[in-house]
């Protein structure tokens, strides 16, 4: 994966999420107050990212929080705000629904690229720092995710640290060469398991599946097996480990906060495309926006 455009914003994160109380001081009169009934919505990773945030606040007790596929949004239902995480501004899926709630409900445009949605929402966070130019995300969503974590009052500085060392440490061969991942998560690190799912299947091709951990012993653990991997984001629940190893697949619990765990993850998958001899700048049947004409 060295010398692609997506290794090098991987290797970039650290950096930006030191940055993160910064970026959340700037921009902490036109992120949502404390007590505001706040929906947030997005695609594909947007999407997965936003359904972290929303555990994120809920439980920190800022204000009820939820997260929809941006086409998925309940329209008949009331909110203070409407958060759309848009790395590149153009998703016609966004528009479609910023438009729906033009005058109606105020909405908050996070974006790499703010000259897209200017004219849509009603306030723009400007995250062009970090925009990309892999048609794979990584950076971008993750240091939006840091950003709205230390407006919730966390520090990331200890996070940025853990991510720093996973960028340096060899990674095993025993993920590289897997044949198949299933990623967990409890609370919202479910939203940070989806995320990894979907990177293995943009930047590799892999096959990957995404479950809160408790569900996961319902039926999912059937398709584990030797060569297959069962990775956990955050404290895994009593036991499963041992399941997993009975059924003879590779289970991974790091201890890491799941956002530096994801950065491991992002590396695997980036490896893996390196092996297989893919590009993970430019995957398979994706362009860097989804824009519906």
């Amino acid at each position: 994966m060295s010398g692609t455009f997506m290794a090098a914003e991987i290797a970039s994160q650290p950096g930006f999420w030191r940055e993160a109380a910064a970026l959340a001081s700037a921009n902490s009169d036109l992120l949502p107050p404390p007590g505001a009934r706040v929906a947030i919505v997005g695609c594909g990773t947007s999407w997965f990212i936003g359904q972290a945030y929303a555990v994120l606040r809920e439980s920190a007790g800022l204000g009820e929080t939820d997260a929809f596929a941006a086409s998925e949004f309940p329209s008949a239902r009331g909110y203070d705000h409407v958060v759309a995480l848009t790395r590149s501004g153009t998703t016609t899926e966004v528009h479609a629904l910023l438009a729906k709630l033009r005058g109606k409900t105020p909405t908050i445009a996070i974006t790499g690229v703010p000259r897209e949605i200017e004219a849509a929402a009603d306030t723009i966070v400007d995250l062009s720092v970090v925009d990309e130019r892999s048609v794979v995300q990584t950076r971008f969503a993750t240091t939006a995710l840091a950003m709205l974590r230390a407006h919730l009052g966390e520090d990331l500085t200890a996070v940025a640290d853990q991510a720093e060392r996973v960028l340096a440490e060899p990674l095993p061969d025993e993920l590289v060469t897997a044949e198949q991942f299933s990623f967990l998560g409890t609370g919202w690190s479910v939203g940070i398991a989806n995320e990894a799912a979907l990177k293995f299947r943009e930047a590799c091709l892999l096959w990957t599946e995404s479950y809160p951990a408790w569900d996961y012993r319902h039926g999912p653990i059937s398709i584990s097996e030797p060569g297959r991997v069962t990775w956990m984001f955050g404290q895994a629940p009593e036991g499963l480990a041992g399941d997993v190893a009975r059924a003879g697949g590779l289970f991974v619990e790091s201890g890491l906060d799941p956002l530096a765990d994801l950065v491991r993850a992002q590396r695997v998958a980036g490896a893996i495309a390196a092996r297989k001899g893919l590009d993970p700048d430019n995957p398979r049947s994706l362009t860097r926006s989804v824009v519906l004409t």
